[in-house]
């Protein structure tokens, strides 16, 4: 199994330190963190904090590659209603849309970023473009656990809630294109697979499969084997969509399922000393997989043989240990060597 160590750690040279790894220090704790996707922006992220206040603030810090430092722009760095437990960039590679950020808390946020150095309102370039609130009878609403962005139709966000609920927002009309009771319990997590088709994981310890074409039924492909564990993540391989993953909470181990066959994992990964935090597939392979957790390592897989039984189970092949919890992890779509965590206050980039 190979490893990437931290050359901070470990007195390499200046020329790997370069080339392999660059850390971020926020003046908070980083949760929520997203790569952009735009090709006119490389190595763009946007990190959110977590504070135990009313009052956060979302950066946006781009990879500046002569110096090989990543740096924040004060401009593009406002403040936030509670802890965003999501960010993601607008997907629109080819940069035909308005350069947008949603994040998720208590309600849905679309934030639009503009480069205009003439921007008024003291310069600042980053302005909410709405708030999606479904609850129209009230100013309070269930807080939203996460949301994907459909990057088959990006006009389509949909949004979990602790109230039990998805919510399929059409952002271009700001309305609500379908909400469903997803779960018996609270819904933690979301993933798009196709333009229609999503899933869902809850505190009833279920995966559920939905299609927007027949809103009344949904398929259930893996229910946690104790009764009421709940599932907190999901991810669905973008580039093999017979595959999912989802996260067991308090667990160290990872689900991977294929939706032809429902309620027996394909695979477990089971390398983890503690929790399991994130989960993300590659971008550009459908085999592989990056997974990080608790015990401050962020471990790739490949998945390949996967099916058939390997004594002893998997092993990654490739670890890289951080400076402590690993909570978030994101894999670039546009930049597929790199992969993105976050520790602590700290955000670091890997070459992998």
């Amino acid at each position: 199994m190979g490893t990437i160590s931290d050359p901070n750690q470990d007195g390499s040279d200046e020329q790997q330190r370069r080339s392999e790894i660059y850390t971020y220090e926020a003046p908070w704790h980083i949760y929520a963190m997203n790569w952009s996707v735009r090709n006119d922006k490389k190595y763009r992220l946007a990190i959110a904090s977590l504070l135990e206040q009313y009052h956060n603030r979302v950066e946006i810090v781009q990879l500046d590659d002569s110096p090989g430092e990543i740096r924040s722009n004060p401009n593009l760095s406002f403040e936030h209603p509670y802890p965003p437990t999501k960010l993601i960039f607008i997907p629109d590679k080819e940069c035909q849309r308005p350069d947008l950020l949603a994040t998720s808390s208590d309600f849905l946020r679309l934030w639009q970023i503009s480069d205009s150095a003439n921007s008024a309102d003291n310069g600042r370039r980053v302005e909410l473009k709405c708030m999606l609130n479904n609850n129209g009878n009230s100013e309070f609403s269930g807080p939203l656990t996460s949301f994907d962005w459909n990057e088959a139709e990006p006009r389509r966000i949909g949004t979990s809630s602790i109230d039990t609920t998805c919510t399929i927002w059409d952002i271009e009309k700001e309305v609500v294109d379908t909400q469903l009771i997803a779960h018996d319990k609270e819904v933690y997590d979301i993933a798009w697979g196709g333009v229609g088709v999503f899933a869902s994981v809850s505190a009833d310890g279920s995966v559920r499969v939905f299609d927007l074409r027949d809103k009344e039924h949904s398929t259930i492909i893996y229910e946690s084997s104790e009764p009421d564990t709940p599932l907190v993540r999901l991810g669905w391989n973008k580039q093999d969509p017979r595959y999912m993953a989802t996260i067991i909470m308090d667990s160290s181990k990872v689900v991977v399922l294929d939706i032809r066959f429902p309620t027996l994992p394909v695979v477990e990964l089971q390398r983890h000393q503690a929790s399991v935090n994130a989960v993300a597939w590659a971008p550009h392979s459908s085999c592989h997989i990056c997974t990080a957790g608790d015990d401050s390592q962020a471990l790739i897989w490949d998945l390949s043989s996967m099916g058939q039984p390997v004594e002893g189970g998997l092993d990654p092949i490739l670890a890289y240990t951080a400076g402590a919890e690993i909570e978030q992890l994101q894999w670039s779509s546009s930049q597929p060597d790199w992969v993105a965590i976050a520790f602590s206050n700290k955000l670091q980039i890997l070459r992998v």
